[in-house]
């Protein structure tokens, strides 16, 4: 299909940047020369643009199959803001606005029409998919087409019916998260061989990461919160909705503004509280994983786990949506044991394949043992998806490194406590055995004659529990599946035990506050910085946009820096665009007081 439009000239003119970053214009030039490819790249780092930029180079419309209603709702506000028609299908719009989108499609006035799967692969929307001149099929968060991955959607392995009818149309997968297997399943499902992978890296250099374990959870979300700019934005994960929903309403009582976001909410009310979160009406959204892919919102200065997510891809998807806008945020988790007593709990009573469940359960063990490193925690992060860095001196491992002890004789103990109690008992049980506290239940079960009673007098019990914890992370313990939290060998339990392996344990310490040290290169608020904000914050509100979608803080920053006076200079800003300056540029460069010029249609 022929170029109408240089990529370069649209990255400047449409979306304001000087230069391509990463693998953008690799990725770029390898689907206009009509190839398959999935792109996995760190979220914040424009993958977007390696569908956009193509769809506006040629002639014909982009298909771009996104996963949930509010996703679509913003990059489609955003593409209009830029000039660029776009269009979403699906079922907030009325039958009449269905059908005006779709004639406008079949007519080539929409050059991006983003729908979601279930609307893709029915069998009204592949009719008409056979009468239009389609130039790409982008398909985002591709990691939904895996049956292991954390976010599997059935909907994903229909949509080969796509390109029934335009065999020869390049096909674009994007996610920021899939480890060596999940990118294999997804080159397979979606069909893109002959194509390439490109790997863009998982690292998010901004984020930074501190992993706690739970002690006073309140009072530690409560130092953690203290620390935070006032009014920055937030995400805090919850498991359950109970705890969603007390959580919610105890920060309100601090007040926070802040809501609670989970599937029992009625529709209404969580279309209602994403869009309070997004328009910053709230600035604080507390939610299970229910509020996930949805979440465009660029600004989020952190983002907490309160219990633990089920897997390592989980934990980094999540996190991933702090920091877009590639300024400092945080990422902030507490976890227990208890956490993966529950999760392993829940994996056993779920309806999933036998060898589903025991993936799940390696995929929990690799985020526990995330969660117990000695080691810069980037570095452990970024092995798991097969990438590396040197020690970050950006987590709390780096900032404050842990200390550790040689706990290979504790770790026998253990071992002999569960084996000798038949492996049905709990830390608390086993704790109480090995310190020689007698418990009724021990006399009547003969456990109080054992050799391994009173054994472990030299550590308190929340020292045995941290062994017992590590002992489950480091794999040589795990939860009996199919009791009440006991525990149970594995594999690796009998060389410990039998003394053929060595092991170096973290040492515990007192909870503390995130560390205060500065998150990386900070941008410093100025009274000019916040006067653009305001003016932002104005015209998000005269349009029922977020106000991420007029420009991101990072623009607003460098307006505020270089203090630009002119059209010419304010065209220079990373983020002004053709269609911004001409929209915008008057109102801000009468805010930074620099010279109007002539007036353009900027003044709403």
């Amino acid at each position: 299909m022929k170029m109408t439009q240089s990529p370069g000239s649209i990255l400047r003119d449409t979306f304001g940047y000087a230069s391509f970053r990463g693998l953008q214009e690799q990725v770029i030039e390898h689907v206009l020369g009509d190839q398959h490819a999935l792109v996995v790249m760190p979220t914040g780092t424009g993958k977007s643009l390696c569908y956009q930029i193509p769809a506006l180079s040629r002639g014909g419309s982009t298909v771009v199959v996104s996963p949930l209603i509010a996703l679509m709702h913003d990059q489609v506000s955003a593409l209009q803001q830029l000039g660029v028609s776009a269009a979403a299908l699906n079922s907030t719009l009325t039958s009449a606005e269905q059908h005006q989108v779709e004639q406008s499609w079949l007519a080539g006035d929409i050059k991006l029409l983003y729908v979601a799967p279930e609307r893709a692969t029915s069998s009204g929307f592949l009719r008409r998919l056979g009468d239009t001149q389609v130039n790409l099929f982008a398909i985002d968060e591709a990691h939904c087409v895996s049956q292991w991955g954390h976010d599997f959607r059935p909907e994903y392995l229909q949509l080969t019916r796509l390109w029934e009818t335009h065999p020869l149309v390049p096909r674009l997968a994007l996610t920021a998260t899939a480890d060596g297997q999940t990118q294999r399943e997804i080159v397979q499902r979606l069909q893109l061989e002959p194509g390439r992978t490109f790997l863009g890296g998982f690292d998010r250099p901004n984020i930074r990461y501190t992993i706690q374990l739970r002690q006073q959870e309140r009072g530690q979300v409560q130092r953690f919160l203290a620390q935070q700019p006032e009014d920055v934005s937030g995400i805090i994960y919850c498991l359950s909705r109970r705890k969603v929903e007390e959580m919610a309403q105890w920060l309100s009582g601090q007040g926070y503004r802040a809501l609670p976001y989970h599937a029992g909410l009625d529709n209404a009310t969580r279309q209602k509280h994403q869009r309070m979160f997004q328009l910053n009406e709230a600035n604080i959204m507390v939610a299970t994983i229910a509020f996930g892919m949805g979440v465009d919102k660029p600004d989020v200065r952190f983002v907490m786990h309160l219990d633990l997510p089920k897997s390592v891809e989980a934990y980094y998807q999540e996190t991933g949506r702090g920091g877009r806008d590639g300024l400092p945020a945080e990422a902030y988790m507490l976890y227990g044991l208890n956490d993966a007593v529950t999760l392993y709990q829940m994996m056993q009573q779920s309806q999933a394949a036998p060898e589903i469940k025991q993936v799940e359960r390696l995929k929990l063990r690799s985020l526990l043992g995330l969660c117990e490193t000695v080691r810069c925690r980037r570095q452990v992060l970024l092995e798991y998806f097969g990438d590396r860095c040197e020690p970050c001196g950006n987590c709390d491992t780096c900032l404050e490194p842990v200390a550790s002890w040689d706990a290979t004789t504790a770790a026998q103990k253990a071992l002999s406590a569960v084996y000798r109690t038949g492996q049905r008992f709990g830390v608390g049980y086993l704790s109480l055995l090995l310190r020689g506290q007698l418990e009724p239940r021990m006399q009547s079960n003969g456990h109080a004659n054992l050799p391994t009673f009173g054994v472990g007098k030299e550590l308190s019990d929340k020292e045995w529990h941290s062994v017992f914890r590590q002992l489950v992370a480091h794999g040589y313990l795990e939860v009996n599946m199919e009791g009440h939290g006991g525990l149970q060998f594995t594999a690796r339990s009998a060389a410990m035990l039998k003394g053929a392996e060595q092991l170096q344990l973290r040492r515990d310490t007192q909870a503390k506050a995130a560390s205060a040290k500065a998150l990386g290169p900070a941008r410093v608020s100025t009274p000019l910085f916040e006067r653009l904000r305001e003016v932002r914050l104005r015209l998000s509100r005269d349009q029922s946009v977020p106000p991420y979608v007029i420009f991101h803080d990072s623009t607003l920053y460098e307006m505020a820096e270089k203090r630009p006076r002119t059209a010419a200079e304010l065209r220079q800003i990373s983020g002004v665009g053709e269609s911004k300056l001409a929209r915008y540029g008057d109102i801000f460069l009468q805010a930074l007081g620099g010279d109007p010029g002539t007036p353009g249609d900027g003044q709403l």
